[in-house]
């Protein structure tokens, strides 16, 4: 059915897709929710910070 260097390459074929299946399953449960929600929070400290300094100039 395989010789061996076919059966080799089948093997390094299914562990690379292996490694990018959980690879991209770990970006999208983790690195890019954690990303967002940090880009958020960031955005609101800038928002924050602006309205403090244009109540400290109107003050």
């Amino acid at each position: 059915m395989f010789e061996f260097d076919q059966y080799l390459g089948f093997l390094a074929f299914l562990t690379i897709a292996t490694i990018g299946f959980w690879l991209m399953i770990f970006l999208i449960s983790f690195v890019v929710p954690y990303w967002i929600g940090g880009s958020i929070m960031e955005m609101i400290k800038e928002k924050r910070e602006e309205k403090r300094k244009k109540k400290e100039l109107n003050s």
